[in-house]
Formats: structure tokens, sequence, C-alpha cells
């Protein structure tokens, strides 16, 4: 099958989170599995920066991708015209189209139904659907215009949870066209780990402390205000003394009120902002974390997964979406109330036996359902569902 894969940013632009990451390992798993697999993606490196010295076109793991320059960037959006100039003299030659929703010039190529419908495509919002943010309002007014037409142009939308796919039949998908298909993960990337301490070590954390980690973009949205002032209180309330909070991500606007929370709460010595941090130094990260602390999210995010590789608990809170398997299982869903993260959190660290059948249960559901292999499965079935009948509900 002729694959094409439309998103924002790719790797080597890890500083964008998750999309960028699962959509490459999903296409190395394609391409494994013999299809032919291409990527239309921006050179958008980080926040702030394009990359220059990069080939426009490359061949990495049998997979074709070319990095179209953006011309302009306001916030979040990235106008590469050559990109869409490509998609108009090439979709054709594809069987099926894979978008990832971004409120990006693609995504208004895709509402044009006549020209779109050249090659069926599947679209995938990763979380982008809520009007939330700053831009809110910017969202909703693209929406209006464009967004919602690419939804509805769909042949099939791929929701990453329960709590998505309510999302998309609230903007007028039908329930039979919403495929529910999780973020998965590559494991063979995990066969050989770095020694537990190694972060520890590299950021002068004494061993016997234990790592409550936020690791991700600090941003509004994500809650960091909520994680602080629970650390607070775990600190002065509770008297759990022995924790450090880390902070690991790159700035997206909200670092300054972040530290000036922190500075005002007199946790200037026990909280650390370690700014952007490799995948090698995330992983470490990980491992020596004690428990993994997203307060909100919106979406799936990658780094559960890569918390449940290692066999760290997690803690999240009803802020933005929810994942169904978190409770219970390999963490806690709470309010997002100070108090109640704050014991979430404690009950975690302080029982050693929960801490252990929480972490069991991590490496044990990321194996059996959340491999990239049985994700991918799931996927092919609907590329091939799509493809086969190209009028599918439209």
């Amino acid at each position: 099958m002729r694959i094409l894969h439309i998103i924002s940013t790719f790797p080597p632009a890890y500083a964008f989170g998750g999309p960028p990451k699962v959509a490459f390992d999903v296409c190395k798993e394609l391409a494994k599995r013999g299809h032919y697999v291409e990527v239309y993606t921006t050179n958008a490196y980080d926040q702030r920066r394009n990359f220059k010295s990069l080939d426009k076109q490359i061949v990495v793991c049998n997979i074709k991708v070319t990095y179209f320059s953006n011309l302009l960037r306001i916030n979040n959006l990235y106008v590469a015209p050559e990109m869409v100039a490509k998609l108009w003299k090439t979709l054709e030659n594809f069987d099926i189209v894979h978008v990832h929703f971004g409120r990006q010039p693609y995504d208004t190529f895709f509402g044009l139904k006549e020209k779109a419908l050249s090659a069926p495509y599947v679209l995938q919002a990763h979380g982008a659907l809520p009007h939330i943010g700053r831009m809110g309002w910017a969202k909703l007014f693209y929406d209006k215009l464009f967004g919602w037409r690419t939804i509805k142009n769909a042949s099939r939308v791929i929701a990453l949870s329960n709590v998505e796919a309510e999302q998309y039949k609230r903007v007028g998908v039908p329930e039979e066209k919403i495929a529910i298909i999780p973020n998965g993960i590559d494991l063979s990337e995990y066969a050989e780990l770095p020694p537990k301490g190694s972060f520890k070590k590299k950021f002068n954390i004494p061993e016997d402390r234990k790592i409550i980690l936020y690791l991700g973009r600090i941003h509004k949205t994500k809650g960091i205000d909520i994680l602080i002032k629970a650390y607070a209180y775990l600190k002065n309330e509770m008297k759990c003394r022995n924790a450090v909070l880390v902070i690991a991500g790159p700035d997206d606007g909200y670092l300054g009120e972040a530290r000036t929370l922190v500075n005002s709460l007199g946790l200037y010595d026990s909280v650390m902002f370690t700014g952007f941090i490799s995948n090698e130094d995330k992983l470490k990260a990980l491992i020596d974390a004690e428990i993994f602390v997203t307060p909100s999210f919106y979406g799936f995010p990658i780094t559960f997964l890569e918390a449940c590789v290692v066999g760290t608990p997690i803690v999240t809170t009803n802020l933005g979406d929810t994942l169904e398997w978190i409770n219970g299982k390999v963490g806690y869903v709470v309010q997002p109330k100070t108090e109640y993260l704050a014991r979430a959190i404690y009950q975690i660290i302080i029982d050693e036996k929960l801490h252990e059948r929480l972490s069991r249960n991590s490496q044990n559901i990321v194996k059996t359902v959340f491999s990239i292999e049985k994700v991918v499965d799931k996927l092919e079935q609907l590329y091939n569902e799509v493809a086969n009948r190209r009028d599918i509900l439209v």
C-alpha cells in the first residue's frame, strides 16, 4: 500500500512532544511491513527555530521524508506553501493519506472536498479538538471556516481514547466514522536501559531523595501551577521532606510564571527546572523518578507509555482529558485540587507494596496493549477498510 503521512513537525523536532515521535514510530513499523511510506512535514525544529542544514528530502528507516520550508511562523502556525502545492500534484499517487490535524494550511487543503477525495484520508487530532489556551478563540474561528469541514470530509477519524471519541461526536462526526486507536511505543528502543541513578548523578540530586517528575512542555494548560502547589502542600503540611520536584521540558510561555510561583512558596531550593532534555536524559529521569505527574493533558501523552515501560507510576487529574487505563491500575486520576494531588503522590511514595504493584501493572499493560506492533495492527486494518471502500460514509 502507498501511504502518505502529513504532519507539521517530525523528527528531529522532538521539542514538540509526542506527535512527531508517535508518527515516526508508526511510519517505521508500516515500512517494516512492506508498505511504501512517505511523510510531508515542515522544517520546524523547536518553538522558535527552523532547521536549515537538513536535506530537504531524506530516506530514513525506509521512509521518504520531505521537509518543506516554513516561509512564515505565527505561534504554532507553520506556513509552507510548497507543501500545499506538492499535495495538489501528488495526492492521487497514494492509496491512503493520514492527516495529523493541527490547524495548518495543509488542513485547509483537505477541507476542499473535490480535490481531497482524489485519495481517501483518515484524520487524527492528537487531542487538538478542544478550543483551549490563550488562542482558543482563534482555534474556534479556524474550525468554523475550515477545521470542521476538514474533519467532516475525512473517510474516518482516529480517536486516542473514549474521551476524544466523544469530542469528535460533539463536532458532528457520526460514531461509525470514529476508530479508537491509542498511541503505541516501540519497545525495542528500551531493550537496554541506562542504570538507575544516572539522572540524579548528572543533575546533582542526592541518592536518598525521591523524584516527583513532570516531563513535558512548560505551558499554562498543563496544570503545572497545581503540581507546584501540591508539592508545597506535600512538603509543608504532610512533612514529606525527602522528595524533590523536577520539572523537565522546554518553555512554552509559562516558565516565568512557574518560577515566580516556586519562589513565592519558598520552594526554590527543592524544585529543579532542567529545560529541554535529550531523549537519553528523559529516559534516565523516568527511571530515577519515584512517580511521574502530569496534572493536565489533552489526547494521549507518549510520556505515559514511556513511564510505563520503566515501571514508574503515574498521577494525573481530570482537569483535561482522562485515560481509562490509568486510575487504580498504573496510578491515580484525582480531582485537580492541591490536597487531592498531594495525597495521591504521598500514598505512592510511602507505600512500597502499592508502588511495586503499580509498577508491575505498568510494564505489563504497555507490552500487552500499547506496543507499536499491536497499535499498527489496528491502524493497518483501518487503512485497508478505507482504501478498499473509498466512498465509505462520505
